[in-house]
């Protein structure tokens, strides 16, 4: 069993882009923990979205052997974690498993809204962080700029910031010595009772959950048997092993380690990302603090395409779950979609990518609703209700007075894009609370805007109104009032509850007037005239129409009394409103995915 004393846990932490990955792939690199020949970009990133996208979507952990100038050999646990403002959730539990931190910094782009953000977290824990400059091998690098920016932003020591080269390797080694003398070993002893935090877990079809989990006291091994603490269940260990790529098996996990062990569990409920492990025979006195409570933020139903796969849906998603901890869902149905989950999600970007890996990994062709965030309903009785779900709206002349989810918008910009982001932000409902000089060439715009309105396109809107310059992070900061509606869609006069929307009343028109024009592309005409209706309660605000498809009557009339035309016409107009009385129009998944397209794909598409 490896000494404590010789165990480093650190991740690495920065604003999306910054090189994290890259840099995560050096490590490997150096460490010979894969053969040269088997070396590719984004090792830690092993799904195909995040290679396609260039993004990391799950935190991943590695363990290297690095050998140091003191001459004695360490296991360093490395965890690789996201950019992107939706995935801070892992970031938090990367974070919780680790004594350090490397904080990346752009040599290019400087200090972003995201690296404070996870600044500020790694700081919440405890953590030694050590400030790292990466891309210097980059032609527009200024290093000595980013220093001023390390000590004015950040207020870290730039004298400590190490000047590395992802791409190149440049710096790697000092680098390597710094995370053994500056972040602190763990401090757990074997003698504790043991206590090991679940950080993460996924599942294998053959062995059942693997847990992955950092070891904060005592030991364990193949054989023992172990307590889940939040619901009492024991299990007997089969496995213990450390994460070098792929999964290698070891005689144990000594305190202080990272790694994963394998139980039998087959209960995939059992298993909660932040519980605490702990032996059965000799328990610890009381659980880890866990990681702070998830809050989804955007809320959207899904359901699979064919009613008859609903049980294989769901446990496709209880698998997911396990996964990505993050996700939050609960049953719902509806008359035009079946049975289905009401999800939550940490943003737009999240939401995309659980549809994604729905349908890939786990073969789901499924169809989501548009997607919401949760409102705050003070009714006439003084009771106060949340609801997320259009088909939860209660009778309009019940509420007394709605209010919205609002967030605090930070967003660091070059000067050259103020006047395009503040238009963009006020046309967003956004009211701007500081303007900030970070220095001759940045600026800090901070916005208070509703949370509704940065769902659809805000972000894409951003980085293409600043050519990718600008940087986005938000807090929620609580409810205010709003005007809110709720938009139904009839077709053929019937409201489809999976098109109903929660919208704010005066962009209700526009809103309603867009889903009408989308949907009247994408449905097939019928043999009677389809109406499509965009309605506030009783009043129609928007409408278009789908014309039938006629059969040419009069082909057979070679001139004759007109009244004879007239007739054959008046039958066939009786004919087709009989139709329209019986007739369903079947919606094809197109449909739905067009109420969820943004402005942009319409813009693209017209091109």
């Amino acid at each position: 069993m490896r000494d404590p004393s010789l165990i480093r846990n650190f991740c690495i932490i920065a604003h999306i882009d910054h090189g994290k990955s890259t840099l995560a792939d050096r490590f490997i690199e150096k460490a010979k923990v894969v053969e040269t020949r088997k070396m590719q970009d984004q090792m830690l990133d092993n799904m195909d979205i995040e290679r396609e996208r260039g993004i990391t979507i799950k935190s991943q952990a590695v363990a290297l052997e690095y050998l140091a100038k003191d001459g004695k050999t360490y296991t360093l646990n490395l965890v690789d974690t996201p950019g992107h403002v939706d995935f801070s959730y892992e970031v938090s539990r990367a974070i919780s498993s680790c004594e350090g931190a490397l904080l990346l910094v752009d040599a290019t782009q400087g200090v972003e809204a995201q690296t404070l953000s996870n600044m500020y977290m790694a700081l919440e824990h405890d953590l030694e962080i050590i400030p790292v400059i990466n891309k210097i091998d980059m032609p527009a690098a200024d290093p000595e700029e980013i220093k001023r920016q390390i000590e004015h932003d950040l207020g870290l020591d730039p004298d400590g910031a190490l000047l590395v080269s992802g791409r190149f390797g440049t710096g790697v080694d000092e680098l390597f010595e710094a995370i053994v003398q500056r972040i602190p070993a763990p401090k757990a002893k074997a003698a504790d009772p043991l206590q090991a935090l679940i950080f993460d877990s996924h599942y294998d079809p053959y062995r059942g959950v693997v847990v992955h989990l950092r070891v904060f006291g005592g030991e364990i091994r193949p054989g023992q048997r172990i307590r889940l603490m939040h619901n009492s269940s024991e299990y007997v260990v089969e496995e213990t092993g450390q994460f070098r790529i792929t999964l290698a098996k070891t005689e144990g996990l000594p305190s202080g380690s990272v790694g994963y062990i394998i139980a039998g569990i087959k209960t995939i409920a059992d298993v909660r990302v932040g519980d605490t492990i702990t032996d059965a025979a000799n328990p610890c006195d009381a659980p880890l603090p866990g990681f702070r409570e998830v809050k989804p933020v955007v809320f959207s139903s899904i359901y699979p395409m064919d009613a008859a796969d609903y049980d294989e849906f769901k446990v496709a998603v209880e698998k997911l779950k396990l996964n990505d901890a993050s996700l939050i869902y609960e049953k719902d149905s509806s008359l035009a979609l079946g049975f289905g989950f009401r999800c939550g999600f940490l943003g737009l970007l999240h939401l995309e990518v659980v549809q994604e890996r729905l349908e890939r990994e786990y073969d789901q062709a499924i169809i989501l609703t548009a997607p919401s965030v949760r409102y705050k309903l003070k009714l006439m009785t003084g009771e106060t209700v949340f609801i997320d779900n259009p088909s939860d709206y209660p009778d309009p002349t019940r509420i007394d007075e709605a209010e919205e989810p609002y967030i605090k918008a930070q967003i660091i910009t070059p000067l050259a894009y103020i006047g395009n982001l503040i238009t963009l932000c006020m046309g967003k409902r956004g009211a701007q609370t500081s303007f900030t000089h970070l220095d001759e060439k940045r600026v800090e715009l901070c916005f208070e805007m509703p949370l509704a309105e940065v769902l659809f396109d805000f972000y894409d809107k951003l980085k293409s109104t600043s050519r990718g310059y600008a940087s986005f992070d938000y807090d929620i900061i609580g409810y205010r009032p709003t005007k809110l509606a709720k938009l139904d869609i009839l077709i053929n006069a019937k409201p489809v509850d999976a098109f109903s929307q929660l919208v704010f009343e005066p962009n209700a028109y526009e809103r309603a007037r867009k889903v009408c024009e989308r949907l009247a592309k994408n449905i097939p005409r019928q043999q009677f005239k389809v109406p499509i209706q965009g309605s506030i309660g009783a009043k129609v605000i928007a409408r278009e129409t789908i014309n039938p498809l006629r059969k040419d009557v009069l082909a057979k009339c070679y001139g004759g009394d007109i009244s004879r035309k007239h007739k054959l016409l008046e039958k066939q107009k009786e004919g087709k409103k009989r139709m329209k009385m019986v007739g369903d129009v079947e919606l094809p998944q197109e449909a739905f995915l067009a109420v969820l397209r943004t402005d942009e794909d319409d813009d693209h598409k017209d091109r």
